[in-house]
């Protein structure tokens, strides 16, 4: 009882001393503020210090190498080309069916866009990430790479072009160019503001699409393309920081990826899919048709006023292969136009994956068909459409995601009254802002 006695009062006074000296050492809110600005920002990790790394670290871990953010782009690009590469002649069939006279030489040009605007704004002073050296050597070291890959590609493959002018069309060079000089730029300014890395994409991309309305490319040609592009600049990018070290950098890439949990999921994207009919259908008492898989064209977006609820609309150019009483009618399709709108929802699973889903309504136009001497009137008409999806964003500005939607179509024909009902699985690359 004695010994208690003499123990608790000082225990007290240990207490308090170590209070006071905590007070006497903890930072004021200015002092704080300074040493926040000094450091980069992570976010909080609330895993135990010895616990095992969860499977969603290990994939941040990945996801911040050198050797994934050089690929993470280009490589699904190429992969997806390929994959896609037995499907080129329905996808060929969307150009025939909307553009068949379509001709202009605007990407001869459009492929350069990026660059010239690069070395513009280089020559006007404008702060870039390297000095002049290492930019021209890190993209001398790309177009090496580039050029290499697609004339080494065409020289063995010997892929016929869509208009049977010769057989080099795999991969296509156009769109290569086009995305190596648009990941140019967006490397060398892209630290302004994510507009400049949509804005250099977008032209790519356009440059990219009329290779194939101007009949010169398969679908596969272009995202190969593409993929090329990308990579050859980021390795490009990549030989010249081994070499030059620190000489020449004026700004390192941003590394802004610990903030994605903060950031909207509104997004703006280009997507593809096949169409998967779900049943046969009538043209009139005397007719009816089936349809085999056909494909799909759009665009995508939604703006999000929270990280969950947003809305937003798409607009697309379709076809499905009709087989009349039996028989497939092996170039005749059943096209049509698409806009939808309405909300769209999103569930976040952790930083990068998230859920999404929407509910949707809009106007379908569909083309006249003739079809075994059969014309099949057009008609337009409401519908309605769902679908859901899994999103990975790989960038503070840039995601992907694969989807499957259900759409509820108005009938073909003003002879019919049967709804159509349809399946899209596809995937989509967007811009996130």
């Amino acid at each position: 009882m004695n010994k208690l006695f003499y123990t608790l009062p000082w225990l007290i006074i240990q207490t308090l001393a170590c209070n006071a000296q905590g007070e006497a050492t903890r930072p004021t809110d200015s002092t704080r503020t300074d040493t926040l600005a000094k450091v980069n920002w992570q976010a909080p990790n609330w895993q135990a210090p010895n616990a095992k790394p969860t499977l969603g670290a290990k994939t941040d871990l990945l996801m911040q190498s050198r050797l994934f953010k050089s690929t993470f782009m280009g490589a699904p690009l190429i992969v997806g080309g390929l994959i896609e590469k037995h499907q080129d002649r329905k996808f060929r069939q969307l150009r025939n069916d909307f553009l068949p006279r379509f001709h202009r030489s605007l990407d001869n040009y459009t492929q350069f866009a990026p660059a010239a605007l690069m070395v513009g704004m280089k020559a006007a002073g404008v702060p870039s990430r390297s000095s002049w050296g290492r930019m021209l050597l890190s993209d001398a070291l790309a177009t090496a790479l580039m050029a290499t890959t697609v004339q080494v590609s065409k020289s063995t493959t010997h892929v016929w072009r869509p208009d049977g002018s010769n057989y080099h069309s795999f991969p296509s060079g156009h769109t290569a160019t086009a995305f190596m000089t648009a990941t140019m730029l967006s490397k060398e300014y892209g630290h302004l503001s994510p507009w400049v890395s949509v804005g250099a994409y977008s032209v790519a991309t356009t440059t990219g699409l009329m290779r194939m309305a101007n009949n010169k490319h398969w679908l596969s040609d272009v995202m190969v393309g593409a993929g090329v592009g990308i990579i050859s600049t980021e390795f490009g990018y990549w030989i010249a920081d081994a070499i030059m070290k620190k000489r020449g950098l004026n700004t390192a890439d941003p590394h802004d990826d610990t903030r994605l949990w903060s950031t909207s999921p509104s997004f703006f994207g280009f997507y593809s899919g096949f169409n998967l009919p779900l049943s046969h259908y009538d043209i009139n008492d005397g007719y009816s048709f089936e349809t085999s898989t056909g494909t799909t064209l759009g665009l995508e977006g939604a703006y999000f006023i929270n990280r969950y609820v947003g809305v937003g609309s798409r607009v697309s150019v379709s076809n499905m292969r009709l087989i009349i009483n039996g028989d497939e009618a092996a170039e005749n399709t059943l096209d049509y136009y698409a806009a939808y709108v309405g909300p769209y929802f999103n569930l976040p699973l952790n930083t990068r994956w998230s859920v999404g889903t929407k509910l949707l309504a809009g106007y379908t136009c569909y083309d006249n068909t003739n079809v075994a001497g059969l014309t099949i009137p057009s008609n337009s008409g409401w519908g309605m459409g769902t679908g859901v999806s899994l999103n990975l964003r790989t960038h503070r500005n840039l995601g992907f995601n694969v989807f499957l939607d259900y759409n509820i179509q108005p009938p073909h024909s003003i002879d019919s009254s049967e709804y159509l009902h349809i399946m899209t699985l596809g995937a989509q690359a967007a811009i996130r802002f």
